[in-house]
């Protein structure tokens, strides 16, 4: 006690300082992340893992832990400790359903000539040959069931012979399949789609597997876009979110509810996107996350059933952090997982009444006390066409006014994923800052957060108002006098790293240097290249060999960085990952060969094993290092 009298003293003293450390790639790679695993049976204690990086292995270790959800300490227990709600148990308790890849087709040279069994070629008739970092062998996801006391060999495959996925390729998990409350039958989630209509497609939608008959019902074969995360209520009513627009990923994402044969449409007429949902215990409401000004918030819904009344969407939470999960509703209070600029994932609870948050656990709150933090402002920018733009500056720690630092433009992914209080391990806001730059974060043209019409207005103009939307931000920002104006670079990924190789031809020697991460540098050959076709086809307007469609010629020549390259005239960094199916290897390959014969100061880094993402601790440490490294050397 009188340790923590004496060094209460010295700090308001001013004689210890909190945060005496500066964020480095190694202590960003010390960070630890947790995974909720779900809730006991009572509904009153919370299970979760702790992944930490460990450089040796170049690997995770794993550790679990229980927290009662009122807080307190943390226990830690063992893997087999955990004691979860079995979600894939069905209500009656007399089945259990999982999926497991399944041999359909023979695509493998082996399978087709197994008299070659050590020959290694794919032979394609049709698209849908690769996703995200995999090349298709024949195997697609189904989801079995089976008696509780059988074994898995007697389980019974709900889509037998089906060339269909579920869960969906490449991200779909156990929510796309969940158990009716009579026990009955299944709902799961698949797009039942073969080839070239798989891959210029995303008309996902929901199935009903009866067990008594063994036939499959599609309940939501009217809606031509995706249709995904089906749940029921405690009442007996079906949600699931909905997109309307066959072909358009970043479409308005709606809350729907089916009861009784009638479906609703709770956010039709709410200007946002929903991102994840969760039914209130009693089945009158549902919670759900979406993009805001910003940040990503909490709000609720009423779900109205048979009355008259229309639905009211509110948000309930306001703050600049994002709310990353909805957990449970407990009482008067919602579980949550919780990130900002500056904080990995932790649980927080939310009182419902007084709206207000409590930090439940506290995996890394020793780590970042001793963290100099930088601080995190929020402006809003005129664009070009009149309109208020949020832009997040990210200013260094112990910042000094009357000093002038060197400033990146940030160009975010998507082009239509919401920048906000997220807590990347590559792009690492904190980091950045941490090193002495000052970060510019523009919500241009295409986030979601500011409206329907602000996140779609990016799609077939990718080099028209959204580029004039970053250029109004860096613009602005170099009227400080802390930005160094001599001192300015541009650095993104995906469609950030489209955005550095465009700016690159454009910018009138704003910049003095570019970082481009995974970057579509040629539409033309990503066009060729992309495996969701979907993608490219809805937001450049079609095939480039189309010549009768404006809108797709304007795409593949004026808004084409390959067509600006005699321009460049700034050094830059190219980093490409070799399993990037989705923004294939030739982009980055391409883009570098071009300055290289330019005699433009670049370097190429690339990773074999990486895809879109940088996931291996060691090369994130080697990602990290050259990305710094470059901008010393350059900036």
């Amino acid at each position: 006690m009188r340790t923590f009298v004496l060094l209460f003293w010295l700090f308001l003293s001013g004689l210890v300082v909190q945060g005496q450390e500066l964020m480095t790639p190694e202590r960003l790679w010390q960070v630890e992340r947790l995974s909720v695993l779900g809730l006991n049976g009572q509904g009153d204690e919370l299970f979760y893992r702790v992944s930490t990086p460990n450089m040796a292995t170049n690997g995770f270790d794993y550790s679990y832990y229980k927290i009662a959800i009122k807080g307190g300490e943390a226990e830690k227990i063992t893997k087999e400790d955990v004691a979860v709600a079995d979600k894939n148990t069905s209500p009656d308790g007399q089945y259990h359903m999982f999926d497991k890849p399944v041999a359909i087709e023979a695509i493998h040279s082996k399978d087709v000539y197994q008299s070659l069994p050590k020959s290694d070629a794919y032979i394609f008739t049709d698209l849908d040959n690769r996703h995200w970092d995999t090349w298709n062998d024949g195997n697609y996801n189904h989801v079995f069931y089976k008696e509780k006391t059988a074994s898995d060999e007697q389980a019974i495959d709900i889509m037998p012979n089906e060339p269909y996925y579920s869960p969906q390729r490449p991200f779909g998990g156990d929510e796309d399949y969940i158990w009716a409350p009579d026990s009955k039958s299944i709902y799961y989630v698949s797009k039942k789609l073969k080839g070239k209509a798989y891959a210029t497609s995303t008309n996902t939608d929901i199935y009903k597997y009866d067990l008594a008959t063994k036939t499959t019902t599609n309940i939501t074969e009217k809606n031509l876009g995706y249709d995904v995360s089906p749940n029921f209520s405690s009442l007996g009513a079906l949600a699931w979110l909905q997109m309307k627009t066959d072909g358009y990923e970043s479409d308005k994402n709606d809350i729907v509810v089916l009861e009784n044969g009638v479906e609703q449409n709770l956010t039709a007429q709410w200007d946002g996107t929903v991102r994840s949902y969760k039914w209130s215990n009693d089945g009158k409401h549902i919670y759900f996350t979406a993009p805001v000004d910003g940040t990503i918030q909490l709000f609720v819904v009423n779900y109205p059933g048979k009355k008259r009344i229309a639905p009211t969407v509110k948000q309930l939470s306001e703050g600049r952090f994002d709310v990353t999960g909805i957990i449970s509703e407990t009482k008067n209070e919602l579980l949550v997982t919780r990130t900002d600029m500056n904080h990995a994932a932790e649980v927080f609870s939310f009182d419902l009444k007084k709206k207000t948050f409590n930090q439940i656990t506290n995996v890394n709150t020793g780590f970042y006390s001793k963290i100099d933090m930088p601080k995190i402002e929020k402006r809003y920018v005129t664009t070009t066409d009149n309109k208020q733009m949020l832009v997040w500056v990210i200013l260094p720690p112990n910042f000094d006014a009357s000093k002038k630092y060197p400033t990146l433009l940030y160009a975010q992914g998507g082009p239509q994923s919401p920048l906000s209080q997220f807590y990347s391990y590559r792009w690492n806001f904190q980091l950045m800052a941490s090193q002495g730059y000052i970060i510019v974060a523009p919500n241009r043209r295409g986030m979601p957060g500011h409206g329907v019409e602000w996140n779609a207005a990016i799609s077939k103009d990718w080099g028209g108002q959204v580029i004039d939307d970053y250029l109004s931000a860096i613009d602005n920002l170099a009227q400080e006098p802390y930005v160094d104006n001599d001192r300015l670079g541009a650095i993104g990924a995906s469609f950030g790293g489209y955005s550095v190789f465009y700016l690159a031809g454009m910018h009138n020697k704003r910049f003095k240097t570019f970082i481009s991460h995974d970057g579509v540098f040629d539409n033309r050959t990503m066009y060729g290249t992309t495996e969701e076709l979907f993608f490219v086809n809805h937001d450049w307007g079609g095939s480039y060999w189309d010549k009768d469609n404006a809108v797709a010629q304007k795409a593949y020549n004026e808004f084409n960085p390959i067509n600006m390259v005699s321009k460049w005239d700034t050094p830059i960094l190219i980093i490409q990952g070799g399993k990037d199916y989705r923004v294939p290897i030739e982009q980055g390959l391409a883009a570098f060969q071009a300055a290289q014969l330019m005699d433009i100061k670049s370097k190429l880094l690339y990773f074999p094993d990486e895809n879109h993402w940088i996931l291996n601790p060691q090369n994130a440490i080697v990602w990290q290092t050259e990305f710094f490294k470059w901008l010393k050397e350059t900036l």
